[in-house]
């Protein structure tokens, strides 16, 4: 449980660091400095060299190349619970994938009733999207009347959300295709898969191919480049040098070599043997840990307190001046928030209940019903993704601070709701 236990620790302070810098937002926004908000995220930043040159707006650079790191680190993660996680048996993967459609269905088809026919219909996927760092920061707050099981599957149930909004990005919010561009991306991808098998391990030549190569083609190709980041996760390497008796066997052999060493002269300086059997010791312990666990343990601190923060900070901001009421009751806003609160759970709740009525999935142990109905609730924490997804929908469009309205409004009643039911459960 360690590993999953700092994983929650993460993300729920990421989750806090997320709600200030969202708060931020908001408050700069609607200060007599809120000019400054909007302007500095439209500075143009300028990357490249020679003839090749790339020229976008900050807000672009954050959208499409930070997250580009965040979805790379959500493929991470979607391929590691494949592999070894909840998702890696049929039995235990059931229950959370079942409950991600219903949270994924049933939300969309909320919003397409309420914009039916209309130019705000585009925003379907919007409330499809679970956060998994305010979701578990919610949990972490309730303490034990939480259960660890209860965390493991609503981590479970927002990695499959995650991959759901991947697909829904890809086959719906991509613009007109190059096919010329996409096809060398695909010659990179190749390229990257051929590097997997044929052993290598090194972190440079995933990035220059996937930077370089995968990232740039389908930022040209018309495919958001966010979906190059989860194809290149998949590519590195998920096997270890060492299997754990061999890491045992060999680091028991360097333990008994350091013991044998002999002494320097003096107690703090240690002799050549020392030294060879440390570094010995260092190689088998890098060489047991896959490519793929230590490019998710150093990239994880930096997508939650970094990436994410800065991502909500220039994207939460929205006026909120002028007649609100006609901006909540907005159809796009009502279809957000109705998705994210009312589908959400009655999506969840009954994707689940289906499942374990049928005999197709089990609860976890130590998870009941009421837990099903919360975790219902904190999957209509949208927040990062909605927000990411309403910005693919609408653009530069009236519609976009429309729809962040209800985001943030749809986001903090299932966040409250959650909180309050999983609260009444006992400890």
């Amino acid at each position: 449980m360690r590993p999953f236990e700092e994983f929650t620790k993460v993300q729920s302070s990421g989750g806090i660091l997320l709600l200030l810098c969202a708060g931020a937002a908001l408050l700069w926004a609607n200060s007599p400095w809120g000019e400054s908000y909007f302007a500095l995220w439209q500075t143009p930043v300028t990357v490249g060299f020679a003839d090749f040159v790339l020229s976008k707006p900050l807000l672009l650079w954050i959208n499409d190349g930070l997250m580009s790191v965040f979805f790379f680190v959500v493929g991470l993660e979607i391929k590691r619970e494949v592999l070894v996680g909840e998702l890696a048996s049929p039995k235990r993967a059931a229950l959370p994938i079942v409950a991600a459609v219903g949270g994924m269905v049933v939300p969309a088809a909320i919003y397409a009733a309420f914009n039916a026919g209309t130019t705000g219909a585009s925003g379907w996927g919007i409330p499809m999207a679970t956060d998994i760092a305010f979701a578990l920061g919610v949990l972490a707050l309730l303490g034990t009347r939480a259960p660890a099981v209860l965390k493991i599957f609503v981590a479970a149930l927002a990695i499959a959300d995650d991959l759901g909004a991947v697909l829904v990005i890809a086959f719906f919010y991509s613009s007109q295709i190059s096919w010329n561009s996409l096809g060398i991306g695909a010659v990179f991808l190749l390229a990257l898969i051929g590097a997997n098998r044929a052993g290598v391990r090194h972190p440079l030549v995933y990035a220059i191919l996937g930077i370089g190569g995968v990232w740039l083609a389908f930022l040209l190709s018309g495919i958001h480049p966010t979906i190059a980041g989860v194809l290149n996760a998949l590519t590195i390497p998920a096997r270890a040098r060492l299997d754990t008796g061999e890491f045992l066997a060999r680091c028991r052999g360097m333990l008994d070599r350091f013991m044998q060493a002999g002494h320097s002269g003096r107690e703090d300086f240690m002799t050549e043997d020392h030294h060879a059997a440390l570094g010995a010791l260092a190689a088998a312990a890098h060489d047991v840990q896959t490519p793929m666990e230590r490019l998710e343990h150093v990239l994880h601190p930096w997508v939650t307190f970094a990436i994410m923060p800065v991502f909500a900070l220039a994207n939460a901001g929205v006026v909120l001046r002028g007649d609100l009421l006609t901006t909540v009751t907005h159809s796009v806003a009502l279809g957000v928030i109705f998705g994210l609160v009312a589908g959400k759970l009655i999506g969840i709740t009954l994707f689940s209940w289906l499942a374990v009525r049928s005999g197709f999935a089990a609860l976890p142990t130590g998870v009941t019903g009421r837990h099903i109905v919360g975790v219902g609730c904190l999957g209509g924490i949208g927040f990062t993704m909605s927000l990411f997804i309403a910005g693919l929908a609408f653009g530069e469009t009236p519609f976009l601070p429309t729809a962040k309205v209800g985001i943030l409004i749809g986001s903090l009643i299932a966040g409250t709701a959650g909180w309050w039911i999983l609260r009444q459960s006992e400890g």
